[in-house]
């Protein structure tokens, strides 16, 4: 069985921020990596080469596949912010439509902007969503 390439690193959070070209997204960034350690009590750590994650967790899929993950964490894509571990949150339907502009995948939710949604739907949202997280596994 292959192992995660999504794992805790000891890369500058810090350095991938300032290394967002968009000026922009990198300012959204910064402050979305200030609210989700506000929200969830959790210093960011580097998954990976691009998510900025809060707090982990270990999973177990009945495929018999395992591994640990951040609770909740962001990545900067090239057209927009993903946003990791929302779903957890057991009111996640309630506040996906209160947060403003947005689309929702599978187990993330992408913005363009934080402008172009409410921020504090969202620190609930990741607050809520690391809480149950932590309490469940």
């Amino acid at each position: 069985m292959s192992s995660n390439k999504t794992v805790p690193t000891d890369t500058s959070v810090s350095a991938y921020l300032a290394n967002i070209s968009n000026e922009v997204r990198r300012k959204d960034c910064e402050a979305l990596a200030e609210l989700m350690g506000e929200a969830t009590g959790q210093p960011p750590v580097m998954w990976g080469t691009a998510i900025v994650g809060f707090g982990n967790y270990h999973y177990r899929y009945d495929s018999g596949r395992e591994g640990d993950m951040c609770v909740v964490g962001f990545a900067a894509r090239k057209n927009e912010i993903a946003i990791y571990g929302l779903n957890a949150a057991p009111e996640h339907e309630a506040l996906k439509q209160q947060l403003g502009k947005h689309k929702a995948g599978v187990g993330c939710v992408y913005i363009k902007s934080l402008a172009d949604i409410n921020t504090e739907v969202l620190a609930a949202w990741v607050k809520s969503a690391f809480q149950q997280k932590q309490t469940s596994s």
